[in-house]
């Protein structure tokens, strides 16, 4: 494992990579995650880093980095349809429960979106309630606003 930091509008960020891809974004330092050491020249970092910076600028809605999902089958499940939600865009969790066919699984996926990993690039910020509300966000409801607000949504 290896990481970098970088700064952002939500703050330092730290980059984290396995040698299979890009495997966490921490919006918050207080979490026990494993960051390996530090890496400045890890590819994989390096262009995570500049494509969050492309993103933050206003210049980039895709991204395009191997990613290395950990987590149980349902929460990778969760996450893979969190990808297909289009930037500039919200659905509800129960709308994103329906997507990837757990039916009367709102409440199991807004625990699998709160897990994600790699906030941001698996965009779960996207995600809101069914009644066009902010919801919870491991990274705090202003940071959820404010990646809202850069992909043009005043929610």
């Amino acid at each position: 494992m290896k990481h970098i930091k970088m700064k952002s509008p939500l703050g330092t960020l730290t980059l984290v990579a396995s040698s299979k891809g890009l495997r966490a974004i921490i919006l918050k330092t207080d979490k026990d995650h494993e960051i390996g050491e530090r890496d400045e020249n890890c590819k994989i970092l390096c262009k995570a880093k500049t494509q969050l910076e492309q993103y933050f600028e206003g210049k980039r809605e895709e991204f395009y980095l191997p990613l290395d999902m950990v987590g149980t089958d349902f929460q990778k499940r969760t996450w893979l349809g969190l990808l297909s939600i289009p930037f500039g865009k919200t659905i509800s969790y129960k709308e994103l429960a329906l997507k990837i066919k757990a039916k009367n699984g709102a409440r199991a996926v807004g625990m699998a979106n709160g897990r994600n990993p790699l906030a941001i690039i698996v965009p779960c910020h996207r995600v809101i309630g069914v009644d066009g509300s902010l919801t919870g966000y491991a990274g705090g409801l202003k940071a959820k606003k404010t990646l809202l607000n850069l992909e043009g949504l005043s929610i």
